[in-house]
């Protein structure tokens, strides 16, 4: 920092690396919001006796969740990769928990998936049956890893030194729980008729409300970080991604349980909502990484709140 207060580095360079990932992170942090959210409708659905609106779900899930793991493989670079990950548990790792917790997960919605797919007259047989016990336990098993899959993301990209994603650290995990709760019971209650919906309509609402209330929140509570969440691509894809919650929820309380095309809208709504939120959080870390002030600024202002007067 210069006698003017212009903050500097060497050569102009940033301070801490940009993060190497590239549109494929930021869609698998989307597609697996969807899959947890949509799994949590599923197996409330299931529970709740509603056979249509659980079998949107597990379908939604499983697709959402074969686009994640091909998203996952392309950013590994090599499929062995994600095996070798396995080979260790490491608490203190969000990636190497992240990794036991969608390997956790995916079985369970998998079964549930296929055996929505059997037909009538191989599920009214005895093997039929079992094989409905056994995918409905496995599928329960998988929602109660659902939060973590949802959230796990966000410790991934905040426990870093990348800025704009360190320092809001404890906001965004409840940011991107919010989003899944929208983009999977939207997707859910677009895929259903409204008649069987609401289960998925009162998930959806309550995670969009809660996704905008984090997402304020944690803007509140930025420092010097906040004009990467507020300029530039970011700036727009979050823009964007409020404008469109806001629009899916009000159609989800106003429009979805009256008609299908009011659920439709709404739900694709809720959906571009999500992924724009996660494109907005991706590229203002990024952005905050190439610029060595909001590494040195932040630094400088701690050290300076320690020295004793």
């Amino acid at each position: 920092m210069t006698a003017g207060g212009e903050v500097r580095s060497y050569y102009g360079r940033p301070v801490v690396k940009a993060p190497v990932w590239d549109w494929r992170t930021a869609a698998y942090l989307f597609t697996g919001g969807v899959a947890a959210g949509s799994t949590t409708v599923a197996a409330g659905a299931d529970l709740l006796g509603a056979a249509r609106l659980r079998r949107a779900g597990w379908l939604g899930s499983f697709v959402a969740l074969l686009v994640s793991v091909a998203l996952l493989v392309l950013d590994l670079g090599r499929p062995e990769r994600f095996h070798h990950m396995l080979r260790v548990a490491k608490p203190t790792s969000p990636m190497s928990i992240g990794t036991w917790v969608l390997s956790a997960f995916g079985p369970g919605v998998g079964a549930a998936a296929v055996w929505e797919l059997l037909p009538d007259r191989l599920r009214a047989t005895w093997a039929g049956r079992v094989l409905r016990g056994i995918s409905r336990g496995a599928g329960l098993a998988s929602a109660a890893t659902a939060p973590g899959l949802a959230t796990y993301t966000a410790a991934l990209l905040s426990q870093t030194a990348v800025p704009g994603w360190n320092a809001v650290r404890g906001e965004l995990p409840f940011v991107f729980a919010g989003s899944a709760a929208a983009a999977g019971g939207g997707l859910c209650m677009a895929l259903t008729p409204p008649v069987e919906a609401a289960p998925a309509r009162m998930f959806a609402a309550t995670g969009a409300a809660g996704e905008l209330v984090a997402s304020r929140v944690m803007e509140r509570r930025l420092g010097l970080e906040r004009e990467v969440y507020e300029h530039g691509r970011a700036g727009r894809y979050r823009r964007g991604s409020e404008l469109l919650t806001v629009a899916g929820l009000a159609g989800t309380v106003l429009a979805a349980g009256r008609s299908r095309a009011g659920a439709v809208a709404s739900g694709l709504a809720l959906l571009g909502g999500s992924l724009l939120q996660r494109l907005g959080v991706f590229e203002a870390g990024v952005a905050s990484a190439r610029d060595p002030r909001y590494t040195v600024a932040p630094q400088r202002r701690r050290l300076d709140a320690g020295r004793p007067r």
